[in-house]
């Protein structure tokens, strides 16, 4: 469901930055919705995330039953699988829940200077 396209400027280390604040998924406890904002830093390799499939999958968590930390893994794990980016930083930013404000960070690679 993930595309890619090649990077135009493999040469140079820049950063990409997305920003998806409409993001849902189901508590795997309570069956209720849980939204959060997720955010997307990465410095691309070879080949650049496509932005309409991105869409597409962030919805395909809609209906999907996944704890805040699970769920932030997964997305960073199939998008480094996805497209080997150099850097990528996923943030999960999850609305109050039961008075409980969580925000999941998880990094691969080395942080870069774009």
């Amino acid at each position: 469901m993930l595309e890619t396209f090649p990077n135009p400027h493999p040469g140079r280390s820049y950063q990409i930055r997305f920003e998806c604040p409409e993001f849902t998924c189901l508590c795997p406890k309570t069956g209720q919705p849980d939204f959060a904002t997720i955010r997307i830093r990465y410095v691309p390799d070879q080949h650049c995330v496509e932005l309409k499939s991105l869409k597409i999958y962030l919805w395909s968590y809609r209906d999907t039953g996944a704890f805040h930390e699970a769920v932030t893994n997964r997305i960073l794990d199939d998008l480094v699988a996805l497209c080997r980016p150099r850097f990528m930083e996923v943030e999960g930013d999850f609305m109050v829940r039961g008075g409980i404000h969580t925000v999941v960070t998880v990094t691969h690679g080395e942080a870069q200077r774009a």
